[in-house]
């Protein structure tokens, strides 16, 4: 026998039955006559080749094997052609149907939880595809176009393609393990030179031969700020580091701040960036916003 396609609507019908447990309760719920609903399900029946319900008597509809068997791909089914309309109207009315977003690893990851949990909420129909870079390699993304949006530092913030907006900082902090010669309260002026220093390096080539709070020729050059992070708490040299990142560290004496005399510790600015041949859409700007308000709750 020749299985049939059944169609949108026909499932639309099944699940109706299922969910108000009659032919009269669908067709109240769906607006239709009680004959349409009966011949919606007997014509899916019969393109399938399945009784889905046994309806003898006066009894009320009750799934069969088959109708069990077939309810969670009708699901499924009907779910997908929602949020396909779902999508379309979103589209119509201007929404984006994916976001490129690119944050910088100096960015809270607590405000960047939050703004990305209530982002799902907000836009269901929207796709974000999300990157993690720090320095240089944030603008790159921008400009090689796999990302719409930055949430990004100070460091390019000239370039003639981009457009930004200050939407917040987050505080540089000179640490290292208590243990540390520098850890102590009466390190002399220059005194830092003389110490491995641990430097987040840019993977792109946006800032070659360009520094940024380097006071020591003894240094490691680290793609990766959980891994500096890491050595830090080790006692392998001292570096700058975001506060929110080492709070707990510091408040559980893991790392201590540094009190040097050269001051390298820095209010790290950041900004919403983007193509300035770009316009920010709906989610886009939604996005801006709501970065721009959990780095505010972000404690200090």
């Amino acid at each position: 026998m020749k299985i049939g396609e059944p169609s949108l609507d026909q499932l639309r019908i099944f699940l109706a039955v299922e969910e108000a447990g009659s032919f009269g309760g669908a067709a109240r719920a769906m607006g239709r006559a009680v004959s349409a609903i009966s011949y919606g399900i007997a014509q899916m029946e019969a393109q399938l080749g399945v009784t889905l319900f046994e309806r003898e008597g006066s009894r009320k509809p009750v799934l069969t094997e088959a109708g069990r068997g077939l309810l969670p791909e009708a699901r499924a089914i009907a779910d997908r052609a929602d949020a396909l309309l779902a999508k379309t109207r979103s589209l119509q009315a201007g929404l984006e149907s994916d976001v490129g977003l690119v944050v910088d690893v100096m960015v809270p990851g607590e405000a960047t939880a939050r703004v990305l949990r209530e982002f799902r909420a907000m836009f269901p129909t929207v796709a974000l595809r999300l990157q993690v870079e720090g320095l240089g390699a944030v603008a790159a993304c921008l400009l090689e176009r796999s990302s719409e949006l930055a949430i990004g530092g100070p460091v390019i913030g000239d370039h003639p393609e981009l457009e930004r907006q200050v939407i917040g900082e987050v505080e540089l902090v000179p640490v290292a393990a208590p243990d540390h010669p520098l850890a102590r309260s009466d390190v002399a002026p220059g005194e830092s030179r003389e110490h491995l220093q641990l430097i987040l390096t840019d993977r792109s080539k946006l800032t070659d031969g360009r520094e940024f709070s380097v006071l020591s020729p003894l240094s490691w050059r680290l793609g990766d700020l959980g891994a500096k992070h890491a050595l830090l708490k080790q006692g392998i040299g001292w570096g700058n580091m975001p506060r929110p990142m080492v709070a707990g560290d510091l408040a559980g004496g893991a790392l201590v701040a540094l009190d040097l005399p050269e001051k390298p510790g820095t209010g790290y600015q950041l900004s919403a960036i983007w193509r300035r041949d770009t316009t920010p859409g709906p989610a886009t700007s939604w996005l801006i916003d709501t970065f721009r308000e959990r780095l505010a709750d972000c404690p200090a």
